[in-house]
């Protein structure tokens, strides 16, 4: 399933596996304002679920979690360790993740943002996505206040 070249010096993507969820956790803590719990990570793993890690220099330095029914997917959450932003990984990460979603038949690929990630829009922006609705005062912020979400959909049919 590894559609790079197979090199210690490119990244490479692949599935998660079990003995990787101690360093997803140490990146989830860093790359996210309210993180998810170790339990909700290992809890969002399955038959119906497409999660990927990408390993750049021997480590694992992001991933993404994703959740398909019928001819839907949600992209729970995508992760790219602070040291290592900046170098395309993300992008490379959801490149991989919407080819391999084409490839089972998935239609529409849906997302949440924080409104004031714009480094996360352009991103998505910068793949098709489309933006959908607003959820108001759907995130929880560390100082208890509450952020809009951004609803993004990609049409990959």
């Amino acid at each position: 399933m590894n559609m790079m070249p197979n090199n210690s010096l490119s990244p490479q993507i692949m599935p998660i596996e079990e003995n990787d969820f101690t360093r997803l956790f140490e990146i989830e803590q860093a790359a996210h304002l309210v993180p998810w719990s170790l339990g909700t990570l290992k809890n969002n793993q399955g038959e119906r679920y497409l999660n990927l890690k990408i390993v750049h220099h021997q480590q694992i330095v992001g991933f993404a979690i994703c959740q398909f029914v019928l001819d839907e997917a949600t992209l729970f959450n995508i992760a790219i360790d602070p040291a290592f932003q900046g170098q395309h990984l993300g992008a490379l990460l959801l490149q991989e993740l919407l080819n391999q979603l084409k490839a089972k038949g998935i239609k529409t690929l849906w997302l949440e943002v924080r409104e004031g990630n714009q480094r996360a829009i352009q991103l998505y922006q910068q793949n098709d996505f489309n933006e959908v609705d607003i959820r108001k005062n759907y995130y929880p912020t560390p100082d208890g206040k509450r952020e809009n979400a951004v609803v993004m959909a990609a049409y990959l049919a």
